[in-house]
């Protein structure tokens, strides 16, 4: 029932923040951890195809299991740092918890796999626990433990496995902090044996990989010293081992060790091939290009990737001719505030590359189809890289508004490529770039909002010229159209925020042409080798990648306004935009007081006190005659806007409030909003209630006793955010929107009409795989019917329109939610399936 009631449009999130958490598959999905959740990412239709939610702690390592045939994988492996791996089995199209493995007694780090025979796969694991293990799974549900290696208080950063070259002896490879490559060989399937030390490093390894060439192996390690070294490792026949006597050859100095298996005796040498050095900074990352069949043999391209905390990638091959490794491509960020890679990978086919930077972005670079073979920049999905705490549609409902505790708020719309029937969302503006976490926003107007963080102040924040060209231009509506709502003539070019300033300054044309001036005559003055302005104009028919977004997407901060005592907590606007609401963190009566601001002059207006402790949550009611807030101290406060005479100019007074006697909820109040017609407002808390209240008919009383018009809905776990479908239902029946802190959400229709122990019914939820894996913060419904970039409010004549499926868009509704699992999704919701 749920899948066909929620159906899944978009899911904004990004890389966790370590080395070895993204993983290509042959079959060109990319598998990456984000937050407690493994996400594949299909990089040509550039949406999530599935999230697998198993894991309760972060995942820091991802790693498809090749076949040896190159053939599509069955087998993914992941681990977290609440100590387990996990390993998931595609079945019909979609990844199941298969085997699960217990034991390590730390966060595990880094992991690899194998396949021993058809349906074995083995698993290495390292982990904070100074061990690396190595896993059997082969049927069931739990793994078996062969083996502990113990390192006696150092870390393994990484681990790689693979086959030695004609045998089905696999071997271990593992790199960490003494600077040194350990290999270990599985004799008989069941002995681990030391086979060689390899040092040379000078610092931390941070990556190995391996790749098999011609009955050879190749291993490459990368390290905090800035360099990669690539390893030879080869079978050595009888007669070459006394070729080493010899003191007139010059060749490079083996290490050798022999492996046993089945009665016969196989020796091994490994050399180093090549040092390869070309990065500035530690080396995190290294991949090698996939092999692939052809004319039935295996081929392996000579060709490694790495990624570097110095914000590059580099390609690097052997010369044709010399056979001396040369760096081929190198690609990446110049400048700029950001640190750099922490992984890289490679497409099957070789023509993309991926790397994953320090704060969770996904960079990816595609080769040109033409002769010159050069590398640009491609779209790819991004997200908050911590707790999502708050979104908001614009009125018109054609893009999304997040703030979250990665200090930053990012605008999503959704984009469809030219000659394309496929809608994607993508983030296109980055409007605020912050010192502090985020805690709330509220949309001001189309293009105009209100964000509060762990500060005292609001800032407010309007779209500047470039903004709303670029808008236009991905989602095809008409430019004329979006500057008639506001003052064109003066908008700013764009924003820019100054060093070591957290305000976002206007950069007016008039800097532009001036700046383009002094370049003439360049560096006068000493200031002059420093500019104010970063911002660059960007005609935009894409998406931009991620060093755009954090220069040249940001919005002028226009007001800042001054009054909380507190870090600021939540905010409203009601719905015109005139008046904006505001509370802060409050464990006292005279901090808990909502702040009301004028939005003509930002002036405050009213200082609205009742409550004890936080206010959690506020809203206005549509038409905008009552505001309603909920508070930590379990109650709800409801406020009534006064006519504006010469005696009277307060906004607000006080209308009604939770009675003693009426006070159902018994914990913190988390979340309120009002039914799309203002006659009920709803109230949801810790106590797992759901309440709706109405009785405001009595609009004549200073004062009305507000009573509860349903029956009490107990939704089984804290509900954290609940919202009322703007769209009716069906007659005299309501849509409502329920978020846990399970990650659940539900969906409900309240009929008023009937007896209170039938007047709830649940019509849908989340499945496992659509839910968040944290506590739903906030959710927000589409301000009206249909699908955001669907039918004519994008001005593209879609599809749908031509074939007379316009009218089916009503029968849509958009839900957006936000977690602290972060990430923000969005759902559409068929009403007819309800």
């Amino acid at each position: 029932m749920a899948p066909s009631v929620f159906k899944t449009c978009h899911v904004a999130c990004c890389a966790n923040r370590t080395p070895n958490v993204i993983s290509w598959s042959r079959g060109g999905t990319v598998a990456f951890g984000t937050c407690n959740s493994v996400a594949l990412y299909n990089p040509q239709e550039r949406s999530i195809v599935a999230l697998l939610n198993g894991h309760t702690g972060r995942v820091n390592a991802v790693q498809w299991i090749h076949r040896a045939d190159c053939g599509l994988e069955r087998h993914l492996v992941s681990a977290a740092s609440d100590n387990r791996l996990i390993v998931w089995e595609g079945q019909n199209d979609t990844f199941i918890q298969s085997v699960e493995c217990r034991g390590h007694t730390a966060p595990v780090s880094s992991v690899d796999g194998i396949y021993m025979h058809d349906s074995q796969v083995l698993v290495a694991s390292s982990a904070s626990d100074s061990t690396v293990r190595l896993w059997l799974c082969s049927g069931g549900t739990s793994a078996q433990c062969l083996h502990t290696l113990s390192f006696d208080g150092g870390f393994m950063m990484d681990v790689s496995l693979v086959l030695l070259p004609g045998s089905r002896v696999p071997i271990l490879a593992c790199g960490g902090d003494d600077s040194r490559v350990h290999l270990y060989v599985l004799n008989h399937g069941k002995d681990l044996q030391k086979a060689l030390t390899l040092q040379g490093h000078e610092d931390w390894i941070r990556g190995l990989a391996w790749a098999p060439t011609g009955g050879e192996l190749l291993l490459a390690s990368c390290s905090q010293d800035c360099l990669i070294r690539v390893w030879r490792l080869y079978a050595k026949s009888g007669t070459d081992a006394h070729s080493d006597d010899d003191p007139t050859i010059i060749k490079m100095k083996e290490d050798i060790f022999e492996v046993n298996e089945n009665d016969i005796s196989w020796t091994f040498a490994v050399s180093l091939e090549t040092v390869l050095a070309g990065h500035e900074n530690w080396v995190y990352g290294v991949h090698w290009q996939p092999p692939f069949y052809r004319d039935g043999a295996l081929q392996q391209p000579l060709s490694l990737l790495s990624a570097s905390m110095d914000k590059t990638m580099i390609l690097w091959a052997p010369e044709d001719g010399s056979e001396v490794w040369v760096e081929q491509v190198r690609v990446g960020e110049v400048g700029g505030n950001t640190l750099g890679f922490l992984g890289c990978q490679m497409s099957p086919d070789g023509s993309m590359i991926m790397a994953h930077a320090f704060h969770g972005a996904l960079h990816l670079w595609c080769k040109d189809q033409g002769d010159k073979g050069q590398w640009g920049p491609g779209v790819v999905i991004s997200g908050h890289f911590n707790a999502v705490q708050d979104l908001s549609w614009d009125p018109e409902g054609e893009f999304v508004l997040s703030v979250g505790s990665d200090q930053t708020t990012r605008l999503f719309t959704p984009w469809r490529k030219q000659d394309s029937k496929q809608l994607t969302w993508h983030e296109i503006s980055r409007p605020q770039i912050h010192g502090y976490d985020m805690h709330c926003l509220a949309m001001v107007g189309r293009f105009q909002f209100v964000s509060g963080a762990d500060e005292k102040v609001l800032r407010v924040f309007q779209a500047p010229r470039n903004f709303v060209e670029n808008f236009a231009n991905i989602s095809g509506i008409s430019k004329e159209k979006l500057f008639s709502t506001g003052d064109a003539a003066n908008l700013p070019e764009g924003a820019s925020t100054p060093a070591l300033g957290l305000s976002n300054k206007a950069v007016f044309q008039g800097d532009l042409v001036q700046k383009n001036r002094e370049e003439e005559d360049k560096f006068n003055r000493v200031s002059d080798q420093y500019q104010e302005s970063y911002f660059h104009p960007l005609n935009m028919t894409e998406p931009p990648p991620e060093d755009h977004l954090l220069q040249n997407t940001l919005w002028p901060e226009v007001q800042k306004l001054y009054g909380h005592g507190f870090e600021t907590f939540c905010v409203a606007a009601d719905s015109g935009g005139t008046l904006v609401a505001s509370a802060c963190k409050a464990t006292k009566a005279e901090h808990a007081s909502i702040l009301l601001w004028d939005t003509n002059s930002w002036r405050q207006v009213q200082a609205l006190s009742y409550h004890t402790l936080t206010v959690t949550q506020m809203a206005f009611s549509p038409d905008s005659h009552f505001l309603l807030a909920v508070s930590r101290d379990r109650t709800w406060s409801l406020w009534k806007r006064n006519s504006q005479t010469a005696e009277n100019l307060e906004h607000f007074s006080l209308f009604a409030h939770t009675a003693k006697e009426s006070a159902i909820h018994t914990r913190i109040i988390w979340s309120c909003d009002w039914s799309p017609d203002g006659a009920y407002f709803i109230t949801c808390s810790r106590d797992k209630k759901v309440i709706v209240w109405g009785g405001l008919e009595a609009e004549l009383t200073d004062h009305c006793d507000i009573k509860p018009c349903s029956s009490i809905l107990d939704v089984g776990d804290s509900a954290t955010a609940v919202a009322f479908c703007p769209v009716f239902c069906s007659t005299n029946c309501y849509l409502v929107a329920v978020g846990l802190e399970s990650g659940r959400i539900l969906l409900y229709k309240w009929n008023p009409g009937l007896e209170p122990d039938s007047d709830w019914t649940c019509c849908g939820q989340t499945d496992s795989s659509q839910s968040h894996c944290l506590a739903v913060k906030r959710l927000r419904w589409r301000p009206r019917a249909g699908r955001a970039g669907h039918g004519h409010s994008g001005g593209v004549m879609q599809e749908e329109e031509k074939n007379g499926q316009a009218d089916s868009e009503s029968s849509w509704a958009q839900l957006a939610s936000a977690s602290t699992d972060h990430s923000v999704k969005i759902f559409s919701v068929n009403k007819q399936a309800l």
